[in-house]
């Protein structure tokens, strides 16, 4: 028996350690942001509302431009038996998030283990081992691999075509990089030039059959994506050409802010890879083999810089080869330990990953104070619930709310029913039948604030332990009607 334990931790156990980590991220902070509403929306419409498209989330609120229901519809599919025993069990449905991202998780830390199997068979079992620790010292890996963006379901496919790529397979890691261009996003596109020209250039591929194979991946993507979306978006439709002409075309992106060229150099990487920013160079230097790998990666991110719209997640396809880099750097740190150089270098990389830990803890806790909406609406079904189960209880959730943590895999049935009615002025809702209002405003006619919730703010230095304390404000407001007794007579906690 303790064999087999210890063939399976051999096989599974870094496996385990990653998959522990991500689960406890998805259990702390399990609400989602706008970025991710599409997917999450999809995925609750698609379990919940089944074929009657017509009630689906995005009939009524599209967003800027329209997403494939492709991933949204691969993730369900996988959930549903689990979300059947929800069901049955009669559980809360914000179960059903847990278990949707728990399954989204599973499919790209699958993908990354693909990549990562490869890297123990070029490289060995020593920069393996390094490529997990330095992956599980930093935060957004494993916060994000769990969260239904574009930009995720893209990964997967992006690592197994690193995968594909180390393996000595080119043709098949064009064919994973083009179904994550053409499907999920389009962006992608900045990658798989430059490696399909190094690939080329190293004759690693044939033009020809690279011509063929990329023509043929292409027509079968765009036909797949086309028949699935034009089905559930009512019009025929290729979502990521919207996206790629909205953003690269029009250049509309730039409207949600933009950043100098260097931030991903300066800002979005150091963060990100954290202990292997400086890892990733120093592996540059110590191992000529690295060049060839980072070489594609680094010009997809530079290409990317010249789009002034930037943010964290839109590079986050080049942290696993960052990370590998940064494995081989400290490798061959730890190999050479013994020799005085090598050993302040060797205290050096234990200082790294020690920082590396302490910030990932603070990006945590930041994060945790980062969904308020999706804790008000906890709390307000766990303090509101009505005394007389045939009182409707109607909740309007303004924009802020439904965009910091609110889905609809938070609501409960009835007596419960919500509304996300757009511009709507505050001098309105006294004229409303609204039960309570979940806004970002503290005062609102005609409605009494009931409770507070808090969200992060800012960071701030501070002499003492910690060095670095987190700011919370008041951002999500709960009003009740003055006008209902029932809601005026219960005990609140009230605003703060």
């Amino acid at each position: 028996m303790a064999h087999k334990s210890l063939k399976f931790l051999e096989l599974y156990g870094y496996d385990l350690l990653l998959g522990s980590i991500a689960a406890f991220y998805v259990f702390m902070a399990p609400y989602t942001k706008v970025e991710e509403s599409f997917n999450v929306q999809a995925m609750h419409d698609i379990l919940y509302h089944r074929h009657h498209i017509e009630n689906y989330d995005h009939l009524d609120f599209p967003g800027v431009v329209p997403r494939t229901f492709i991933g949204a519809l691969l993730v369900s599919i996988l959930a549903s038996p689990i979300i059947l025993a929800i069901n049955v069990l009669n559980f809360p449905k914000i179960y059903s998030l847990f278990a949707v991202r728990l399954v989204l998780g599973c499919i790209i830390l699958s993908t990354l283990r693909f990549f990562r199997l490869q890297i123990r068979k070029k490289f060995g079992h020593q920069v393996e081992a390094f490529f997990v620790i330095l992956v599980a010292f930093q935060f957004h890996m494993l916060f994000y691999c769990t969260r239904p963006l574009p930009n995720i379901l893209a990964l997967g496919l992006v690592n197994l075509a690193y995968g594909y790529w180390f393996k000595g397979s080119s043709y098949a890691a064009l064919r994973c990089l083009i179904f994550a261009t053409l499907i999920f996003r389009c962006d992608m596109l900045l990658l798989l030039c430059p490696l399909g020209l190094e690939l080329l250039l190293t004759k690693s591929i044939s033009l020809w059959k690279a011509v063929k194979c990329c023509i043929g991946t292409a027509l079968l993507c765009i036909g797949l994506t086309m028949l699935v979306d034009t089905v559930m978006w009512g019009k025929l439709l290729w979502p990521e050409f919207e996206v790629f002409w909205f953003n690269s075309v029009l250049n509309r992106s730039s409207e949600w802010g933009t950043h100098s060229f260097h931030w991903y150099f300066t800002s979005a990487l150091p963060r990100s890879l954290l202990a292997a920013y400086p890892l990733f160079m120093l592996g540059v230097l110590l191992d000529r083999r690295v060049v060839f790998y980072i070489l594609p990666v680094v010009s997809f991110v530079l290409l990317y810089s010249k789009l002034p719209h930037k943010e964290l997640r839109f590079i986050i396809s080049s942290v696993p080869i960052f990370n590998l880099a940064a494995a081989i750097g400290a490798s061959r740190v730890y190999n050479n330990r013994k020799k005085r150089f090598w050993n302040l270098l060797y205290i050096a990389l234990l200082g790294l990953l020690i920082a590396s830990l302490g910030c990932t803890v603070i990006m945590f806790m930041a994060s945790y104070e980062n969904y308020p909406s999706g804790y008000a609406l906890k709390d307000l079904h766990r303090m509101g619930y009505a005394t007389n189960n045939s009182n409707e209880q109607w909740v309007h959730i303004d924009s802020f709310s439904a965009m910091n943590g609110i889905s609809r895999f938070c609501e409960n049935d009835f007596p419960w029913r919500y509304s996300k009615e757009e511009d709507i002025r505050l001098e309105e809702f006294c004229q409303r039948n609204f039960t309570y209002l979940l806004n970002e405003y503290a005062n609102i006619n005609g409605f009494k604030c009931l409770f507070t919730i808090n969200g992060f703010s800012r960071a701030r230095f501070h002499n003492g332990f910690p060095p670095i304390l987190l700011v919370r404000e008041p951002k999500v407001f709960v009003h009740g009607n003055i006008a209902n007794t029932d809601v005026m007579q219960r005990s609140w906690p009230g605003c703060s």
